[in-house]
């Protein structure tokens, strides 16, 4: 296996990690903010997509770094 297909095999994204990801009241569940097209919303209900292209790190301890 070459350097670039192991890379490839590392990036699987969680959710639970992402800016993103956030609680809403009405589903009264966790969901994805981010305004998905058909296209990619299908592919990531099939889980044809391995990684999120919209995928940003939560760091909480850097937003409360920034008010010190």
């Amino acid at each position: 296996m070459t350097a670039d297909k192991k890379a490839k095999k590392k990036r699987v994204v969680c959710c639970d990690d992402c800016v993103y990801y956030d609680y809403d009241e009405y589903a009264d569940d966790y969901v994805c903010t981010v305004s998905l097209d058909e296209d990619e919303a299908e592919r990531f209900a099939r889980k044809e997509t391995r990684d999120c292209p919209y995928y940003k790190f939560y760091d909480e301890y850097k937003s409360v770094q920034k008010q010190n």
